[in-house]
């Protein structure tokens, strides 16, 4: 009985581990968002940054990315950029895959 619970808690553990790791690979992905969609709408790199944790922060409005989704896509059309919904959610896409191998690398 005591190896099933070791492996119990060695799953947990692990569910535990890759839950952290995913929930800091999307942090990532919205700042990276954040810092692209910054230098398509032309703001300087102090700016970009500051627009970069905003985008993260809007992470947290509700569950899933379509509060990030809004936020960015807004902001393009505030701007008077005309950025296409395929663009934004494909850059998501990207930038997700880029996070998330940083996360794995230690970065």
């Amino acid at each position: 009985m005591t190896t099933f619970d070791d492996r119990e808690k060695g799953f947990e553990a692990k569910f535990a581990l890759d839950e952290e790791q995913e929930f800091r690979a999307i942090a990532r992905r919205n700042k990276l968002l954040g810092l692209w969609a910054a230098e398509k709408m032309g703001l300087s790199p102090e700016s970009g940054e500051e627009y970069a944790k905003a985008v993260v922060r809007a992470d947290f409005e509700q569950p899933g990315d379509e509060d990030v989704f809004r936020k960015v896509a807004g902001d393009f059309k505030g701007s008077g950029l005309t950025v296409s919904e395929g663009e934004i959610r494909s850059k998501m896409d990207e930038l997700a895959s880029v996070a998330r191998e940083q996360i794995r690398a230690g970065e």
